[in-house]
């Protein structure tokens, strides 16, 4: 796995949308068991017009349970950092693996930015992980987040796309926005036996609509 280091803080985004275009290349991940992986529809979908936004004006608070009804998830999130060596930590094997993690170098739930949830599709030992459906989001379904506060937010999705983890965009995923924003991110695509990895990630977009 190609390893880049952290230089500095402004270097942050650019680090994690490498790290991340290399989700599940540990050798942890495989194709399920279970199921075929990735026979759902994994173009580009986009929606003609965003979901109006709803105000951002909530303290810092981290996101602590994802519930997305339409894909059957309903999972806590846990908080992932840098690893020394400034790559981004990924859910570890062990009993957190199947569960959703949220970068902490980015924003909170209902705070301006885009907060970044990441997981697992799957693992060669235990099958389907917790993003196993995320590509068959479809623009418009809704999801909540509830944060360490107590306070629930509804998120719609905006757009799901598949990226080339050698053509991953960094700015779209991890860029500045004006309104509070939230990515949901695993592997896709087809499985390299060789390398044992992904070779696409799955970006799901999405925008606070409602407390």
């Amino acid at each position: 796995m190609r390893r880049v280091p952290l230089l500095s803080a402004i270097a942050v985004l650019a680090v994690v949308g490498v790290v991340l275009l290399v989700l599940g290349l540990s050798g942890r991940d495989g194709p399920s068991t279970a199921a075929p992986v990735a026979q759902v529809d994994r173009a580009p979908v986009t929606v003609a017009a965003a979901p109006a936004p709803a105000p951002v004006d909530l303290p810092a608070s981290p996101p602590t349970r994802l519930v997305v009804p339409a894909i059957g998830v309903d999972t806590a999130v846990n908080a992932s950092g840098l690893n020394p060596d400034g790559t981004l930590e990924v859910p570890a094997p062990g009993p957190r693996y199947d569960e959703a993690a949220w970068y902490t170098g980015s924003a909170t739930p209902g705070q301006e930015g885009p907060s970044v949830v990441l997981g697992h599709i799957d693992s060669a030992a235990n099958g389907p992980s917790v993003f196993y459906r995320l590509s068959e989001l479809r623009p418009l379904d809704e999801f909540t987040v509830t944060r360490a506060d107590g306070r629930t937010l509804v998120y719609k999705v905006n757009s799901v796309q598949s990226y080339p983890k050698n053509a991953f965009p960094s700015q779209a995923v991890y860029g500045p926005t004006p309104r509070s924003e939230l990515r949901l991110i695993t592997c896709g695509g087809p499985f390299d036996s060789a390398a044992r990895s992904y070779l696409d990630n799955t970006v799901v977009f999405a925008n606070l609509v409602g407390s």
